[in-house]
């Protein structure tokens, strides 16, 4: 269910067979405090940084403030250790009068090795907030 790549370019470039072919947007080492008593980095920690991911994408498009209002069909297809690279991939797949839609990846590679393999995935919706932290319009593309 899950995929694995081995890497055919450099990873620098995203180029790897399956990875995205963008940088990453959050990438990041899974650590001890992230853990559960099994030793599984929690759910919640991997959805903050899928998150902090399509936030970033979210906020450059929006040119400002945004707000997560939901997340949807997200599935963990295998876990994530202590010590495993975890990296973020994005993109933009809808933009409304106030609200943005992105798809997130989540992509794991225990090191040292560069096999990378696709954790999970979801659909954050974000909304374009203004100082009063009320929706705003969206400004136009540039």
């Amino acid at each position: 269910m899950s995929q694995v790549t081995t890497p055919r370019a450099s990873a620098a470039t995203g180029s790897q067979a399956g990875l995205p072919r963008t940088l990453p947007l959050v990438r990041v080492i899974a650590m001890p405090a992230d853990a559960n008593p099994n030793g599984d980095i929690f759910g919640g920690w991997l959805l903050a940084q899928m998150d902090l991911a399509g936030g970033s994408l979210a906020t450059q498009r929006a040119r400002g403030r945004c707000a997560t209002v939901a997340v949807d069909g997200m599935v963990f297809h295998e876990p994530v250790f202590v010590g495993d690279e975890v990296s973020c991939y994005g993109e933009l797949i809808r933009t409304g009068r106030t609200s943005m839609t992105v798809r997130i990846e989540a992509w794991r590679r225990h090191l040292p090795s560069d096999e990378a393999r696709k954790v999970t995935e979801a659909i954050f919706t974000y909304v374009a907030i203004g100082e009063d932290r009320r929706p705003r319009r969206l400004p136009p593309e540039a």
